[in-house]
């Protein structure tokens, strides 16, 4: 049994889809921050066979949660402190995303304009698409 440190203070990201945790470290630049990390691949879960799960020793307001419920809005968010979580969140497709996609539409006047943010907009929330603010151009993955 592989045996992780418990956090004193920070956030666990849960049940996240099995082989999605590097992809999460990147949308969330924990490369970029100061703080201790923990990525567990492929743990069992009997709700879901398998999952990845993310702990984080950072207070939970440097995590952008927008860009978490763009990614996979069924990850659960613990936020731990003193050792214990204190509180559980479940996420939502954020209806609006800044900087975080970009327009693929040459014409759009984010390929113009280069300091403009970025802004996507939740135009289906139960297909879960996304929309430019400025040229209306649906949101596609590259995958």
């Amino acid at each position: 049994m592989l045996n992780v440190g418990a956090l004193n203070e920070g956030v666990v990201l849960d049940h996240i889809k099995a082989g999605n945790s590097m992809e999460i470290y990147h949308y969330l630049k924990l490369d970029k921050m100061d703080c201790c990390v923990a990525i567990i691949k492929n743990a069992r879960s009997e709700k879901m066979g398998k999952k990845d799960i993310i702990k984080i020793e950072c207070p939970i307001d440097t995590l952008n949660l927008d860009i978490l419920g763009f990614v996979d809005h069924n990850i659960t968010v613990n936020i731990i402190q003193d050792g214990q979580i204190v509180e559980k969140m479940s996420l939502t497709l954020p209806k609006q995303i800044t900087n975080v996609l970009k327009c693929r539409n040459p014409r759009c006047i984010t390929s113009i304009e280069q300091e403009l943010d970025h802004v996507f907009l939740l135009a289906d929330e139960e297909k879960g698409i996304y929309r430019c603010k400025y040229c209306e151009e649906k949101y596609r993955p590259k995958h």
